[in-house]
């Protein structure tokens, strides 16, 4: 067993998974299934290959030309036959996209409402990509499933992209006007896009608040101090004397043995990130610095470490929202809300002791914000989200607005039933008792008894009207008792479904809208060389 343990670590070191060896066993083995891992020897290698193959994703086709890894599957079973990679580019994986097409396709087709974000990117052969990806309730769970990444060498233009969405859901047989919101992110040619397609938008709330963070750091003693620190991690990143050096300071400081962290433009968490490093590490770097003439100037001054400390005092309690509202199986449009009321009363609210500067940062970053979510739409948007989910209702939304809050919810309760109705199948609907022809006999009515006589009258009482329903519904729901804030929205909707059935239709509409732009997990399947599809596993 020597050789295929070896085997077996080769392959989970150099390849980014094994799961190729389960799907090639499917389609080249050619006794019968029961022989396979047989005795003793095969059946540790096989729960090897199991537990490799649950850590490891996407290989190539090519891999199953590779001497090695013939050679494991030799060592596995020498009578199993290895196909070629046209099998698999050729048959094996269009079979699989086909299946995984279609099955995705029937359960978009029993969907009512749904929620797209779309984003472009550049793969590392720097071809341009845009990519679509859908997202709805089903059986009251978070559902996600990319739909497209389509090889997109058009002009980056609006024109161009809003035409690119309409075929992406034309090609779904998915319908605009049960297109709850698109979530994109704030680039101009994709807001106009949407405009085009007078759709609804949805602007990615981890976008936003990169660019409001880079708006409070729009300060002359900020920007010096971050391109200290972006300068000192770059003379240990390029440097092993000097990161071996740091290592040994380390250990005489009694300090954490990390390494610098570089930062991303695109990723506001990575300053932070580099700059909590930079603070952990300043006396051992400091130390490491002064020893050398040309580095001596990279010592920070104490001017550079209160500025990075007071961006450090603003920016760390922030790190964990971003976080937090990428989920992908949870509720987090209904978050935005609470999450604003949050900074603006708490997180981000000037305090006694803050310095200047920082309380400089605190009121860019809140401003920043709070214009870029006054416009009306996304208000309505985000208040109707937070008011149908049990944890929030209405206590994140101005007193002035909720009875208006209340009248349109009742409104649109009212045309979702409406369409609801009309989409019924015909032998759903209740029949309706017709009405006697012209011609007919009618029934002759019963003659009355003695006791008749004698019954009370009482008020006859009339039943209420469907918006009267609906209204008292509401007044139930807003009514009942309170939830923990840690509560799944979706889970106590299916638990009281049953008591608000009208209202249960507007929850499901809102809360599917995602406030971020997702990352998904992908298994890659070109269908030729200038298109391809990406599906999630």
């Amino acid at each position: 067993m020597g050789p295929v343990n070896l085997n077996v670590r080769y392959w989970a070191r150099h390849c980014k998974t094994l799961r190729l060896v389960s799907f090639t066993l499917r389609h080249g083995w050619r006794g019968s299934p029961e022989d396979i891992g047989a005795n003793e020897g095969h059946q540790k290698t096989l729960g090897s290959m199991r537990v490799i193959t649950q850590h490891w994703d996407m290989v190539p086709v090519a891999t199953v030309e590779q001497v090695e890894f013939k050679k494991l599957l030799k060592t596995m079973d020498p009578r199993y036959e290895l196909t070629s990679r046209n099998y698999f580019a050729r048959e094996a994986l269009p079979q699989m996209y086909t299946e995984v097409r279609q099955s995705l396709a029937d359960r978009l087709a029993n969907v009512t409402h749904f929620a797209l974000t779309s984003d472009m990117w550049s793969s590392r052969t720097c071809e341009p990509y845009m990519s679509v990806t859908v997202h709805f309730i089903q059986d009251w769970e978070m559902k996600t499933a990319c739909l497209q990444t389509s090889y997109f060498p058009q002009d980056h233009t609006g024109e161009h992209i809003a035409e690119a969405l309409q075929d992406a859901i034309a090609s779904w047989k998915l319908q605009e006007k049960y297109l709850v919101a698109i979530t994109t992110d704030n680039g101009s040619n994709i807001v106009k896009a949407v405009e085009l397609n007078e759709w609804l938008r949805m602007q990615c709330f981890g976008h936003r608040l990169h660019l409001a963070i880079g708006h409070g750091m729009n300060d002359k003693r900020v920007t010096r101090a971050i391109s200290l620190c972006k300068r000192i991690v770059s003379c240990f990143s390029y440097s092993w004397k000097k990161r071996r050096h740091l290592a040994e300071v380390q250990i005489q400081l009694g300090l954490p043995s990390h390494q610098l962290i570089t930062e991303s433009a695109t990723r506001w968490g990575s300053r932070q990130q580099m700059i909590e490093r930079v603070l952990e590490q300043e006396g051992a770097l400091a130390k490491v610095l002064s020893n050398d003439k040309k580095t001596r100037h990279l010592v920070p001054t104490w001017q550079d470490l209160e500025v990075l400390e007071a961006v450090q005092k603003v920016l760390k309690p922030l790190q964990d929202f971003t976080d937090a509202l990428s989920g992908e199986e949870y509720v987090t449009l209904s978050y935005v809300k609470p999450v604003l009321h949050l900074f603006n009363e708490s997180l981000l609210a000037c305090e006694e002791g803050d310095s200047e500067l920082c309380k400089s940062i605190k009121t860019s970053i809140v401003e920043y914000l709070n214009s870029k979510y006054s416009d009306p739409a996304t208000t309505d948007l985000l208040e109707m989200a937070s008011f149908v989910d049990p944890r929030f209702r209405a206590a994140y939304i101005p007193s002035e607005k909720v009875d208006a809050l209340k009248h349109r919810a009742v409104l649109e309760v009212e045309t979702l039933l409406a369409d609801q109705s009309s989409c019924q199948p015909p032998y759903l609907r209740v029949p309706t008792v017709p009405e006697p022809a012209d011609g007919e006999a009618a029934v002759a009515p019963k003659a009355k008894r003695l006791a008749s006589f004698f019954k009370q009258h009482t008020a006859t009482t009339t039943a209420p009207t469907k918006r009267e329903a609906i209204e008292n519904e509401l007044s139930s729901y807003l009514q009942s008792a309170s939830v923990e804030s840690d509560t799944d929205p979706l889970k106590w909707w299916k638990d009281h479904e049953v008591f608000f059935p009208s209202l249960s239709h507007l929850a499901k509409k809102y809360l599917l809208v995602p406030c971020l732009l997702p990352l998904l997990g992908f298994v890659i399947f070109f269908c030729n060389v200038r298109y391809l599809h990406l599906w999630i596993c």
